[in-house]
């Protein structure tokens, strides 16, 4: 989970914390369901490739 959660797409620079923190809008039973979760991946993960589906394309 912490290599998916590494690049959230809601991943944001916390000052005060001086580290990222994920800045989804998730309430307690949402948060309580990741950590309950057998699968073991961030469901706010964005692979971030914009390219990725061209590839496949070509």
């Amino acid at each position: 989970m912490d290599n998916l959660c590494q690049t959230c797409a809601y991943l944001t620079y916390d000052e005060e914390y001086e580290e990222y923190v994920c800045d989804a809008m998730m309430d307690e039973d949402d948060y309580y369901h990741i950590l309950t979760s057998k699968d073991k991946t961030c469901p706010y993960y964005r692979n971030g490739d914009e390219y990725k589906v061209v590839r496949k394309q070509m």
